[in-house]
């Protein structure tokens, strides 16, 4: 272009112009017809939509529900019920659009779009395979592993594709599905009964005690080729319905302290003038809350801030409106009527200057704006307006219209919206990596992606009926779960008792025979090690559980934390030293009701400026609440780490204090791991002179295990 240097364009931050628009429209009302004409005057809402939706809406929103369900309906192989990860494009299927597919299917029945015993038909089939499909540990030509299915399937086979990890929050979203269909073929025939029969035994197959290797949340994924993933799912995130699977599950139930370890990360924040837990994505907010109605029901984090979830998502929701009005990037498009950031498919992957600014585009992303932190390229999706529905009903359907009226055909196809769409991308003269650029200058994206279409479907739905939000409050573990969490208030109040556990189930939601608590700080948290399961807890854990597979390992250890963090709930604030951590301290560690605590930390206190005296002070503190309570603790040494000589002096001072302090009772952390001058031996550090190594932290696990704590705590 005149004027624009290479890979320069200087765009206004307006609106298409009028032209483009107008041909829009008219292109949509030849091709599509998906709006009835403008009414002089409102029409009155149609009979069992909510108030406020106009029949122009009403049936703005048929359109949109129909032609995505047909997506679903249509695209999905009828043999084995798999869905496709995304469409046209060739694909493998999706394990978590599956679960989008299962709960569309009631919709499709309730709506009037396919017969109760196709969609019954459907959905035993895919029941069927999911059960009998191959499980196990090996690399190729299995689908899952211990109840758990990898993120994406071969079409045909059903079996893992390529190398692609065994992913929990997929099989939750898959697993949210199945008990959705199970909750709503309720007659007693043949097919209806099998289906429920099915999704109950899926379900209790799933261990998910197995997928805490590092403590009491859930690990992302596992792979048969490197283990675990080192990363688990801490809040705020979408895996809210995956804890409430997780607590509710009537065979391998996790503990209750997961819940509260996910809640520990939140983000409270103030974003766009909405106060609230602070996610950047929208899909995030959106789907735990396809299936469960967060109206009216609090965990005790939401209750101290005096709200729930579902308004939660309102506010973020409103948030990204507002930053879209804003438009503080200048991208083409943005504003009240066209907005929503998520995690979709983007143009390339490559960086521009657009107005002077560097932008960098993406293919597939995760999207986002919120506190601290904006990930925005001018790529906006309908999925995060059309989620959002039950949120903010005038703002996210007057964005879905926007999005129909201004692109048209380009956009708003026979499966509904395609995945994203990106104007100021259009305007730059750049070959796409994915999609293309429309006659009117504008990047949409080629495909519709199964995880984008079922939040459009079903929000729709709930805002409209609530039919999905009625199914699973009637689901027992579910149920369970939530309570288990600490939600309590409003429909779960009046839900029914959760039947208890039967004896023959495989494991109950008891205490584990021996439950082993762990406080302290980056090298008890994994910090050094290339994977959190070779982290000295992580290998203690697998060893206690050979021992006895009912006992746990909970690690409570948070990097950077000191003694202070560590104190009992209450302990009086100390002028320029940090208070204790209510979720990571040692209340917290007591209420999930141990057998031991083993407290590890390192040098903090140290770089803090603490004295000595004050770190041994807060040790006693620490040990006199837990042994009052009966419970146990042990103590390690500090760990060698290569600072300064007076600090060398200071590590080595409580480390013989705790000796002739805590005599039985102090794991050495020290000696082999520490040079003769004090610092750290270089066979054991992992590059930063700090932390150990997966080599270190393989000799700290001998040291807790060789100091006997299982034993000594069977033995009492």
């Amino acid at each position: 272009m005149p004027g624009a240097r290479q890979g320069e364009v200087n765009l206004a931050p307006t609106q298409m112009g009028r032209a483009p628009r107008i041909a829009a429209v008219f292109l949509l009302a030849l091709v599509a017809g998906c709006a009835a004409p403008r009414a002089t005057a409102p029409p009155a809402p149609r009979a069992g939509d909510p108030p406020g939706l106009s029949r122009e809406d009403a049936a703005f929103l048929d359109d949109v529900q129909e032609r995505t369900f047909r997506w679903f309906w249509e695209t999905a192989n009828p043999a084995n019920g798999l869905v496709p990860d995304r469409w046209p494009t060739p694909s493998f299927s999706s394990v978590a659009a599956v679960g989008f597919g299962l709960t569309a299917y009631p919709v499709g029945v309730e709506r009037g779009w396919v017969a109760r015993d196709s969609a019954a038909a459907r959905t035993l089939a895919t029941l069927r395979f999911f059960w009998n499909a191959p499980q196990g540990p090996g690399r190729t030509g299995v689908t899952g592993h211990k109840g758990f299915f990898y993120h994406f399937l071969d079409m045909r086979t059903g079996a893992r594709f390529e190398d692609v990890e065994l992913s929990t929050i997929d099989t939750a979203l898959f697993l949210m599905g199945a008990l959705a269909a199970a909750e709503y073929f309720d007659r007693a025939t043949p097919e209806e009964t099998e289906i429920r029969s099915l999704a109950d035994r899926i379900y209790r197959r799933v261990d998910w005690r197995w997928a805490q290797p590092f403590g009491p949340l859930v690990a992302m994924g596992w792979r048969p080729e490197n283990g675990f993933i080192a990363h688990e799912y801490r809040g705020y995130n979408e895996a809210m319905h995956l804890y409430a699977l997780a607590l509710g599950s009537p065979t391998f139930p996790i503990h209750e302290g997961a819940w509260a370890a996910f809640t520990a990360t939140y983000h409270w924040a103030s974003f766009e003038g909405q106060e609230h837990v602070n996610f950047a994505p929208l899909f995030g907010h959106q789907y735990s809350h396809t299936w469960l109605d967060f109206r009216g029901i609090q965990d005790p984090y939401m209750r101290a801030k005096g709200l729930d979830y579902f308004e939660n998502s309102r506010r973020a929701t409103l948030a990204q409106v507002a930053y879209a009005t804003r438009n503080p990037g200048g991208f083409e498009g943005y504003g009240a009527d066209a907005w929503g950031l998520s995690a979709v498919d983007g143009p390339k992957d490559t960086t521009m200057t657009v107005n002077g600014r560097r932008v960098q585009f993406q293919t597939y992303s995760a999207r986002g704006a919120a506190a601290g932190e904006i990930r925005d390229d001018g790529t906006l999706a309908p999925t995060a307006a059309g989620g959002s529905i039950p949120f903010a009903p005038a703002e996210a359907i007057r964005a879905l219209r926007t999005f129909r009226d201004r692109y048209g055909a380009d956009l708003y196809t026979r499966y509904g919206f395609l995945d994203s769409v990106n104007p100021t991308f259009g305007r730059l003269g750049v070959r796409p990596q994915m999609g293309r650029v429309t006659a009117s200058g504008v990047w949409v994206d080629a495909d519709h992606l199964g995880i984008d279409q079922g939040p459009i479907l079903l929000m729709i739905e709930n805002y409209r009926s609530g039919l999905v939000w009625r199914l699973m409050r009637g689901n027992e573990p579910l149920v369970r779960g939530l309570r288990r969490a600490g939600f309590t208030g409003g429909w779960l109040d009046g839900a029914p008792a959760s039947a208890p556990v039967t004896a023959a189930a495989a494991l109950t939601t008891a205490a584990p025979s021996t439950r082993i608590v762990v406080l302290g700080s980056s090298t008890a948290e994994g910090w050094g090690a290339r994977n959190k399961a070779n982290a000295w807890a992580a290998r203690y854990r697998a060893h206690v559980q050979a021992a006895d597979p009912d006992a746990d390992i909970i690690n409570l250890a948070i990097g950077g934390y000191t003694t202070y963090h560590l104190l009992p709930t209450g302990t009086p604030a100390r002028e320029g030293r940090p208070n204790a951590d209510t979720l990571h301290n040692v209340t917290r560690a007591l209420r999930l009701r141990p057998d031991a605590l083993v407290v590890n930390l390192g040098s903090n206190d140290r770089a803090y400026g603490f004295a000595n005296a004050e770190q041994l002070a807060n040790f006693e503190t620490i040990r006199r609440a837990a042994e009052a309570q009966g419970v146990p603790v042990w103590f390690t040494t500090t760990q060698p780490r290569t600072i300064d000589g007076t600090g060398i002096a200071d590590q080595r001072a409580v480390r013989d204090s705790l000796r002739v302090r805590y005599p039985g009772r102090v794991v050495d952390f020290w000696t082999g791991v520490a040079l003769a001058d004090g610092t750290l031996d270089p066979r054991w550090d992992s590059g930063d002179r700090l932390h150990l190594n997966d080599a270190g932290h393989a000799i700290l696990f001998e040291r807790v295990r060789d100091a006997r704590i299982l034993e000594t705590v069977r033995a009492r």
